[in-house]
């Protein structure tokens, strides 16, 4: 690896009842982002939270907020989530009619852009807003519920975004069954930020969570 590795831990899978203590758990045990799934029951057919859950748990943790929309439409919703303290939005490139747009009113609020893709989804779809966005999040999983397994194809689109990026400081963020078995193959192929969330949060400890990141880390050496 070339800079250090990020691990944002996705809270997702962690116990909604002791949510801020959970993300102050996982900060102090060495997350280096806390990353949000949120779900609408429309674009992908889980629902977890919204803005004001996220503004209501900004204060456990000084860490980046790395929000991923798995909503349809996204633009009503950008400035609210903005507004509650995220430092990345992530929308899916197949859920924006005008993607080009979107990530300009992600920008213009001061938010560093993202664009997820989902297993089908071609790498080409990026080719012409590559100097619009921060970062690229490629699903190794189809989104919409946690604990799924790595679908192993995606390795081979992580190696073709890197190429298409070139120079451009973007993360490549992988989102789905990374665990420390999957994890150097995404890393490999140039992945510079690694989500996971049953993998860190499995024990229930803090302890716990900080051996499970620390496995992903090691793994990835």
């Amino acid at each position: 690896m070339s800079k250090e590795l990020i691990i944002s831990p996705s809270i997702l899978s962690a116990d909604f009842g002791r949510l801020a203590e959970e993300i102050a758990a996982v900060d102090e045990m060495g997350a280096d982002w806390i990353h949000l799934d949120v779900m609408d029951g429309h674009y992908v057919s889980n629902i977890t939270f919204g803005p004001p859950i996220v503004k209501a748990v900004r204060k456990a943790s000084d860490k980046i907020f790395d929000c991923h929309l798995m909503i349809e439409p996204a633009d009503p919703f950008i400035a609210a989530f903005a507004d509650a303290g995220c430092d990345y939005i992530t929308v899916h490139a197949e859920a924006c009619t005008h993607l080009h747009g979107t990530l300009q009113t992600i920008r213009n609020l001061g938010v560093k852009s993202g664009v997820a893709l989902n297993p089908g989804t071609p790498e080409n779809v990026l080719e012409y807003v590559l100097d619009d966005i921060d970062q690229v999040l490629i699903m190794s999983v189809n989104p919409g519920f946690g604990g799924q397994k790595f679908i192993p194809d995606v390795v081979e689109k992580i190696r073709k975004v890197k190429a298409m990026i070139g120079a451009r400081p973007i993360e490549i963020e992988m989102d789905g069954g990374i665990t420390p078995e999957t994890a150097p193959l995404c890393v490999a192929a140039g992945a510079t930020a690694l989500v996971a969330g049953s993998a860190i949060f499995k024990g229930g400890t803090p302890e716990h969570y900080k051996a499970n990141m620390q496995a992903i880390r090691d793994a990835c050496k």
